[in-house]
């Protein structure tokens, strides 16, 4: 058997914060705090499930969010992408600037399908096309 996704970490100034910031944007909650680290998910799952879960096939990772003093100095290596799926692009992209996040400029031409955006921390992350009925296009 191959191994599973299950697990993303994103070191963050600010746990915290970021939790509140990204449990916002993807609808999911808190299921774990302690100081220096918060885990997300989109909902709590006991160990047991969690393996069943696992062991049948691919699962939502959750994404812990792990307190680090350095700042971010560069470009993220890796970035997540968030895809509206009740909304056009253009209306979830305005969702999330209310909710903190800035917009980003890492280069791109201006043709791109995506929006690039920061999260509080300053960490790049894109708005995909809408999946929402009547807004969804390859």
């Amino acid at each position: 058997m191959a191994s599973r996704l299950t697990e993303i970490s994103l070191d963050c100034h600010d746990p915290d914060r970021l939790a509140d910031f990204w449990c916002a944007v993807l609808g999911w909650e808190v299921v774990h705090r302690e100081p220096g680290l918060v885990e997300i998910s989109p909902s709590r799952v006991e160990d047991q499930a969690l393996l069943d879960a696992v062991r049948s096939g691919p699962v939502c990772p959750t994404i812990f969010l792990a307190k680090v003093d350095e700042p971010k100095t560069v470009k993220n290596r890796s970035h997540f992408d968030v895809s509206p799926v009740d909304v056009s692009q253009e209306e979830e992209v305005e969702r999330i600037l209310a909710l903190g996040a800035t917009r980003a400029d890492v280069g791109q031409t201006g043709e791109e399908s995506w929006t690039v955006l920061a999260d509080p921390e300053g960490n790049e992350f894109c708005v995909l096309r809408s999946l929402a009925p009547g807004h969804f296009s390859l």
